[in-house]
């Protein structure tokens, strides 16, 4: 019967570790996807991981999101079938590792230099342990210091939860 007992926390923690040590990255933080912000600025000195989310938080109707390469990127245009994500409160979870380009298709969004998204995203971390830590400068809501104590705490409250299990 413990064998059993044992068996199944395992199982729960190997499912759950890796959503715990995710990080959620609201695109823009408190300004959002919107014009009149760098986002390229905004991407700098962060790291994204495989497993990690961007959330697009704007007016539903006034802007919109698209997933291009690196061509439509630079040319602000998206394939013939690529539908936008319209919903105001778009969640993209980072599934593959490599460059990763977004756009708002909003004619004269993207043009002028606006809701424009670039990053590279990185293997997923295999432990907290080979986590980066951040420099100094890094003091946004979003930024890799809120994300790493965001993981920790997670993960801290995943093992006290099995260690609760194991002992009732």
């Amino acid at each position: 019967m413990a064998s059993c007992r044992i068996f199944m926390i395992i199982a729960i923690v190997a499912v759950f570790v890796p959503s715990i040590l995710a990080t959620e990255h609201m695109v823009g933080d408190k300004k959002g996807w919107t014009l009149g912000f760098n986002y390229q600025t905004w991407a700098q000195g962060k790291a994204f991981y495989v497993g990690d989310t961007l959330v697009f938080k704007y007016t539903p109707g006034a802007h919109n999101v698209l997933s291009v390469n690196g061509t439509g990127f630079e040319e602000c245009k998206a394939a013939d079938d690529i539908v936008p994500l319209t919903t105001g409160n778009d969640v993209i979870t980072l599934s593959t590792p490599g460059k990763k380009w977004y756009i708002c298709s909003v004619p004269g969004h993207c043009e002028s230099g606006n809701q424009k998204l670039f990053i590279t995203v990185l293997p997923q971390l295999s432990s907290p342990a080979t986590s980066p830590f951040p420099g100094p400068t890094d003091t946004s809501p979003s930024g890799a210091a809120g994300n790493i104590a965001s993981t920790y705490y997670g993960l801290i409250a995943a093992i006290v939860g099995i260690f609760g299990m194991i002992m009732f």
